[in-house]
């Protein structure tokens, strides 16, 4: 036995990276992405993602350089998280909610190439840009290539310099073969605290982990074949606790929201039948104290994995009464997001409670 070795046979890198391959391939017609009246296939999504890393490719992003997104839960966000690693780079999702010498402090840090900025977020670019230019002059740093994601529902023509996100997609390839990943401990994403003891620190992610930690928790959740799944936690929470990659490990449908109020989140639900959400407790308070007229009926079960301290039993009992149902788990960002669940035990409750 000590003589075998490694070939295509019997050993391939673990990557999240096969969940889309596979998603483009077995879910080709299924509905992948949904934003507002913008719906897209895994088939779609697959050739999208490979036309972006196409152009990445093109712009001379190479293998392990960085590429910094700063965005809300919109497509292009969700894209990115195949497409960059595709093109062999590491993606660094950057909080939205963070001042501008701090975004400013993790591009330095990062030496990111390229910076996908969303039209809603130019001008806390802008100004973090404006911090690094001077650091640049100083010889501290390197300016990285900016690109504006427009509304793909709606544009707005706002623009940050002259790339825009939708036009390295009609620009690139829907053949481009993916960069191989020659080894599964290579890294396929960067994400920072959030700095609030002091100045942001960098965590990286490897294929590998990023491919166990997504298996863990879809099966640790008991998640099911084609979820629906509300994206109501940020993408640059841990890749958005790695569900970015589980969705198309299941084959589900990604709901894309571009603000988390209670109007976006029932209307969503309703309209969609999302099935699975994550999100912080405070959340929950958003669409307890909703408004009547943002507030829409649940007419089937929406599972939620929340994480942060365990919410206290009144407050479970009320989001179940709306048709909510909660998992808790916790994690951090050193551990890939949730790396402890408490899964639901029958002796809890009868069993018609989750039925």
């Amino acid at each position: 036995m000590d003589r075998l070795s490694k070939c295509e046979a019997n050993y391939v890198p673990l990557t999240p990276l096969s969940f889309l391959k596979r998603a483009g391939s077995m879910y080709a017609n299924r509905t992948s992405i949904i934003y507002e009246n913008t719906r897209f296939t895994w088939r779609q999504t697959y050739e999208r993602c490979c036309r972006l890393a196409s152009s990445l490719r093109s712009l001379n992003i190479l293998n392990n350089h960085v590429v910094s997104v700063l965005a809300p839960n919109v497509p292009a966000m969700y894209e990115m998280h195949f497409a960059v690693p595709m093109a062999g780079a590491v993606l660094n999702t950057i909080n939205s909610r963070l001042d501008a010498k701090n975004v400013a402090t993790i591009l330095r840090h990062s030496e990111a190439k390229a910076l996908f900025v969303d039209y809603q977020y130019v001008q806390l670019a802008s100004e973090a840009l404006r911090i690094l230019m001077a650091d640049s002059q100083q010889g501290q740093s390197s300016m990285p290539l900016v690109i504006v994601i427009d509304d793909v529902d709606s544009p707005t023509g706002v623009r940050l310099g002259e790339l825009e996100y939708e036009q390295l997609i009609q620009m690139g390839n829907p053949r481009f073969v993916p960069i191989e990943v020659q080894d599964e401990w290579d890294p396929i994403s960067l994400n920072y605290t959030s700095g609030t003891t002091s100045e942001p620190k960098g965590v990286v992610y490897s294929h590998r982990g990023a491919y166990l930690s997504t298996l863990s928790l879809i099966l640790g959740w008991e998640m099911g074949n084609e979820p629906v799944y509300l994206w109501s936690l940020p993408m640059f929470h841990c890749n958005g606790w790695t569900f970015t990659w589980g969705i198309a490990a299941r084959g589900g449908t990604n709901v894309c929201i571009r603000n988390t109020t209670a109007y976006d989140m029932y209307r969503s639900i309703a309209t969609h039948k999302v099935t699975h959400m994550c999100c912080a407790p405070i959340v929950f308070n958003i669409l307890l104290e909703a408004k009547l007229n943002e507030r829409r009926e649940i007419s089937s079960p929406v599972q939620i994995l929340t994480g942060g301290a365990p919410p206290p039993a009144p407050l479970l009992e009320k989001m179940e009464h709306l048709g909510f149902y909660v998992t808790h788990a916790y994690g951090l960002t050193e551990a890939t997001g949730p790396a402890l669940v408490c899964e639901w035990q029958a002796k809890w409750e009868p069993s018609t409670r989750r039925t």
